[in-house]
């Protein structure tokens, strides 16, 4: 008789008491087996971390977290604090979830007479060519009544505590509002030695162009406190685009929704406490700018959300609004307190640790089923600031990113080969090797994580 049908048969006689030792015995070797595949694989990290010249040459922290059995299976300075950069809009994500409607609210309005009054949100999709196509454009286009905006009683400062002062005119540091429009950036069109094609076309005056003194610089640059801009005499090539950040007053406002709409908008210039802005206008679903502000790492969006969340909470439009309100409501349980400063992560103030951004995930998976954030967060190899790394037949990582200079986190999910969801947050900061090989690093110890978890 064959063996392996003599073993079945003898498998088949065992009592029921026996075959349920036998299988317990069985169990408890598969776990025994995978606890030390764990160990070993941790043994190898910490080797890594400890005799790696490349993070010898900074400071890193890590924290791999299963949710399953609650327990925490690798740390490594977890509970340091680091400059998370773009990991930041975690926070904002789950700012977003907790306290924003389903669709978002754009516009506060009043009829009053012949008047129509409307006041922002701080709702980014008006003519934003990064989003599906806003409500608020037809609304105020079709009305029949005359349109006034009514600016905020408080204006956030454009510019967040703790960003970089010179990066003003580059489009990553889009300022603040409560009205965005076209997305907050002036983009240029350059062919050739001609002059550039300017979006909104009510700005194209104030571009200017200057003699090449630095015949290599291509980019256009806008003066601080205004919106004239000037660019070299310097041949871009057939197309080359940039986007310059408006510098944004009332005034703008008015002029860029008149120019768009092609109808007169006026600024409410009389006293608002006789106003009551009991009408509300929706315009974009909220997973829309979840996604955009996650794949891509936008920061204007960032900023405007929390903006959002702090008129919801409140009357006014500030970003420590909802900051504070959501550390002291909904960010008690943390392991470690979060140094949070503002949306998008330009903030070098900002300071969290990996074991609280694993925290914050496992929160924010509470809200949205992981099987819908991972349609939101960049996938490794395939999508977002991911695209390029983490590459293997199926994604095993869906996360987000974080970069500023000497500064690197990835914090997400890491789908292991047992079939395991894990939390990971992987940070480093002051380093000084380029941070591609640093990534390259990253992908090793991950890479092992998923093999041997």
């Amino acid at each position: 008789m064959n063996n392996k049908l003599s073993h079945f048969g003898l498998l088949l006689d065992l009592t029921p008491s026996v075959f349920i030792r036998i299988s317990a015995f069985l169990t408890i070797l598969l776990l025994g087996t995978s606890c030390s595949s764990i160990k070993r694989t941790n043994r190898k990290i910490e080797k890594q971390f400890n005799e790696s010249a490349i993070f010898q040459k900074g400071f890193a922290g890590l924290a791999v977290y299963d949710p399953e059995e609650d327990k925490m299976l690798y740390e490594h300075n977890s509970g340091k604090y680091f400059t998370p950069a773009s990991n930041t809009k975690l926070f904002t994500l789950y700012t977003g979830l907790v306290i924003l409607e389903d669709s978002l609210k754009a516009l506060e309005y009043s009829i009053k007479g012949d008047s129509l009054i409307f006041k922002g949100t701080g709702d980014p999709s008006l003519l934003n060519p990064d989003l599906p196509e806003s409500k608020i454009y037809n609304f105020l286009k079709q009305s029949p009544y005359q349109l006034f905006y009514a600016p905020p009683k408080y204006q956030e400062k454009s510019l967040g505590p703790g960003w970089a002062w010179d990066d003003y005119d580059s489009y990553y540091s889009a300022e603040k509002i409560d009205l965005p429009i076209y997305g907050n950036l002036i983009q240029l069109t350059f062919s050739g030695n001609n002059a550039p094609k300017v979006s909104p076309e009510i700005l194209q005056d104030s571009v200017q162009q200057v003699a090449a003194f630095f015949p290599e610089n291509k980019y256009a640059q806008r003066e601080l406190s205004s919106n004239k801009i000037t660019y070299q005499a310097y041949d871009r090539g057939e197309k080359w685009t940039q986007q310059v950040p408006f510098k944004f007053s009332e005034e703008l406002i008015a002029s860029l929704l008149t120019d768009t709409l092609k109808k007169p908008v006026a600024i409410y210039k009389d006293e608002m406490k006789d106003l009551e802005f009991d009408k509300t206008l929706y315009s974009i679903p909220s997973d829309s700018i979840y996604k955009r502000m996650m794949q891509v790492s936008d920061n204007f969006i960032a900023e405007q959300i929390l903006l959002m969340a702090a008129g919801k909470i409140s009357d006014t439009l500030k970003t420590n609004i909802a900051i504070k309100h959501m550390k002291e409501k909904h960010l008690q349980d943390l392991p470690d307190e979060p140094m949070w400063i503002d949306g998008s992560g330009l903030s070098r103030y900002n300071l969290f640790t990996p074991r609280t951004m694993v925290k914050l995930i496992e929160k924010i998976e509470a809200k949205k089923p992981k099987e819908e954030l991972f349609q939101i967060l960049a996938a490794g190899g395939e999508s977002g600031t991911l695209k390029n790394y983490y590459h293997a037949e199926t994604p095993y990582i869906y996360a987000k990113t974080g970069t500023l200079r000497n500064n690197h986190s990835l914090s997400g999910f890491l789908l292991t080969q047992s079939g395991k969801t894990l939390i990971f947050s992987f940070m480093n900061s002051n380093y000084t090797v380029p941070t591609y090989d640093l990534k390259k690093a990253m992908v090793r110890i991950l890479g092992q994580i998923r093999d041997n978890y």
